[in-house]
């Protein structure tokens, strides 16, 4: 590196750190549901990302180089690891801590804090007709809640069942299913994938999402949607089910859960033909998680983390850091 005037490779790299666009995820109001062609159509995502994902990444920084009369900004690649060795790139990024508070005295502005989150989740569908202003209230509810956590290691205190009342993106994207697409595509290929979900949304937008559950064991998470479906448009008639996505789930420190696609299904219909079909005499079961190992060798792995748990709500994030609030029914 050579300039004009002296200048550090840790304050370039920062530089070049500080000025990376982080593109955030657009909120929409279409409401979502699942269709037969969601499991073909995540897989024909997957299997396109495989071809792209294989490459290895690059660590991009800026160098500065002086002639006699300017001095330029020149971008150039460096292999990984071959950048400024004087600092740990990790060491720039926040590492977000689980905080406990045990004030007695907090207790009165938690529930405080807890009654306007609820309330916001009803006026706005949990979430699906957000505004920009009321999704930046919730985040700054959700970061205050969070600082108030009242239990110590909170992914260990979230067993039994939950119901999803509020998310910052799309309902159905609380189901491993879609989170497991979204961590194989790895965060090169980001912008596919949400793509394919915002494709996924407005297509199924004729139909409507009911309940979605979440039932949480030591070593398990099942993921529960329910699901109304119109046959035709201007027919009354709808086809209603739950759809179940059941992953292996392990905690792997105080905030962090990891789970591992398993299988997914479709139980409850209300035709009972086709019910009686499906549950007790074929046992139809997407077996998704052998279908990752075929497809790429291995089943993605998703992180999930809480910060915030106490006996009636639970809070996690994402690897995108999009929020779902679930209560106890």
């Amino acid at each position: 590196i050579t300039s004009s005037e002296p200048l550090s490779s840790s304050i370039l790299a920062i530089a070049a750190i500080n000025n990376t666009h982080i593109e955030r995820h657009k909120y929409t109001r279409y409401p979502v549901i699942m269709m037969k062609s969601t499991a073909l159509c995540s897989l024909l995502l997957l299997t396109l990302s495989t071809g792209v994902c294989g490459f290895a990444t690059r660590l991009t920084t800026y160098t500065t180089t002086s002639s006699p009369s300017s001095n330029l900004i020149v971008l150039r690649d460096f292999p990984e690891g071959a950048g400024p060795s004087d600092y740990d790139s990790e060491d720039l990024l926040p590492k977000k801590a689980v905080m406990v508070d045990d004030k007695e005295e907090d207790v009165q502005i938690r529930d405080a804090l807890k009654r306007e989150l609820l309330l916001l989740a009803s006026v706005t569908n949990r979430g699906l007709y957000t505004n920009k202003d009321e999704a930046g209230l919730v985040l700054d509810l959700v970061s205050q809640l969070e600082a108030l956590n009242p239990t110590a290691n909170p992914a260990d205190h979230c067993e039994g069942e939950w119901d999803l009342c509020y998310a910052s993106t799309q309902l159905f994207r609380a189901s491993p299913f879609f989170q497991a697409i979204r961590t194989a595509v790895g965060d090169d290929n980001k912008q596919m994938a949400e793509n394919g979900f915002t494709l996924h949304d407005r297509a199924t937008s004729g139909s409507r999402i009911g309940r979605v559950k979440q039932i949480l064991s030591r070593d398990q998470l099942i993921n529960e949607l329910d699901l109304e479906v119109g046959v035709l448009p201007g027919l009354p008639f709808k086809v209603r089910g739950t759809v179940v996505t059941t992953a292996s789930m392990k905690i792997v420190s105080d905030k962090k859960m990891e789970l591992r696609l398993e299988n997914t299904k479709v139980k409850g219909s209300n035709i009972p033909l086709l019910n009686q079909i499906m549950e007790e005499e074929l046992h139809l079961e997407l077996p998704v998680g052998e279908v990752y190992k075929t497809i790429r060798g291995d089943v993605p792995v998703v992180d999930v983390q809480t910060f915030y748990v106490d006996q009636g709500m639970r809070i996690t994030r994402d690897v995108d850091e999009n929020i779902f609030v679930y209560t106890r029914p």
